[in-house]
């Protein structure tokens, strides 16, 4: 099999970019042909060989608009090399991937990976969906990270007959001894409620900066991540009087990320609307056996990743109380925080590593190829 993703930008900054990569690397270290084409307004125009199964290429980019990369270099490209591949699959969503497919002339097998509804751009959408039922209709598979969102997205209805679930899986990171011992004492020796995003307002830091007021002096929240929100979540840190109890960590570098995930004692997912289709921190945090509080979204799988009552707690969005309470209810007693521990390694072992995901997709690959023509 050739394989091509199609989709997101370059360099990697969120989880459908994220997932597209590991994929190309997962799949290509298993023997499988798989490239990767995206966009960049940034390092465009370039190709990357990954090694002898996969390369990179990354289009040029007029601008960024919508979260969208506006690039003809990748209708043209995509237009010259499509049918070299057995399949391409489409990461959603992504406008302009879907027009280069549009107009490739493309005649192979398509799969369509349902990352998440277009939630904040309403009135783009209204210009798009002719383009997003095509994709739909000339799709094989359509792949849902969850098996909620695949069944909850309204622009899915009618189509369960070629839904397939991919959960989202994850490498487990390296242990740091020596950083983990630095972070606590950074610290001293609280317990740590450690969250990560982008501070943008689906991820209801608000809520989470809020709930610290529940919470004794013996924890401390940090909450790692850069985005616009950060003045005004400071502001509220500093008219809260949570300044020794709330920390905004700025952008946490890689080699600093899996210290904070083994250092904490707890991760705490506060986002509100189904945007966060997925959480795929949730994961990384159960790879190092950290409970995880997380909220009930509407149509959203982020529940359906932290089982309830067994990696964690799920509770309402929006609602510091209850943020708090599910917190010290996981943390207060030793015997209990141990088995959601436990548990969350578990489930993380079982439904979430990185080798589970490519190994399913290669399965949903291969049942596509045996379909009559």
């Amino acid at each position: 099999m050739k394989i091509l993703q199609l989709g997101k930008f370059y360099p990697v900054e969120g989880g459908v970019e994220k997932v597209m990569y590991d994929l190309m690397t997962g799949l290509s270290e298993s023997g499988v042909v798989c490239d990767m084409l995206c966009a960049s307004n940034i390092n465009g125009g370039r190709t990357m060989v990954i090694n002898d199964y996969a390369r990179l290429m990354i289009c040029r980019a007029w601008m960024k608009k919508a979260a969208t990369m506006i690039s003809p270099e990748m209708i043209l490209l995509l237009h010259k090399i499509c049918r070299r591949y057995d399949i391409v699959h489409v990461h959603h969503p992504d406008p302009m991937a879907c027009l280069a497919l549009f107009l490739s002339g493309y005649k192979g097998k398509v799969v369509v990976h349902w990352h998440s509804d277009i939630c904040k751009q309403k009135m783009l959408l209204k210009f798009y969906i002719p383009l997003q039922k095509w994709l739909l209709r000339r799709a094989d598979v359509i792949i849902g990270t969850t098996p909620i969102y695949l069944e909850e997205s309204p622009y899915l209805r009618g189509m369960s007959w070629k839904f397939a679930c991919l959960p989202i899986g994850v490498d487990a990171m390296s242990s740091t001894p020596e950083k983990v011992e630095s972070v606590k004492r950074s610290f001293g020796g609280r317990k740590i409620v450690f969250s990560l995003g982008r501070l943008v307002a689906y991820k209801g830091y608000c809520y989470l900066v809020d709930a610290a007021r529940y919470l004794s002096d013996d924890f401390v929240v940090l909450i790692g991540g850069m985005g616009d929100l950060k003045d005004e979540l400071q502001r509220q840190i500093d008219r809260l009087g949570l300044n020794e109890k709330v920390k905004l960590l700025g952008f946490v570098p890689d080699e600093l990320l899996s210290a904070y995930y083994e250092a904490c004692d707890l991760f705490c997912l506060s986002s509100v609307q189904k945007t966060e289709a997925f959480g795929i921190v949730q994961v990384e945090a159960m790879s190092f056996g950290k409970p995880v509080v997380a909220t009930l979204i509407p149509h959203s799988g982020v529940s359906w990743v932290n089982e309830h009552g067994v990696s964690g707690l799920n509770v309402q969005s929006k609602d510091s109380e209850a943020l708090a309470d599910a917190i010290m209810k996981i943390t207060n007693d030793r015997k209990v925080y141990q088995t959601y521990s436990r548990n969350a390694f578990e489930r993380y072992r079982n439904m979430f590593t990185k080798k589970k995901m490519v190994d399913r997709c290669i399965k949903i690959y291969q049942d596509l190829m045996d379909r009559k023509k």
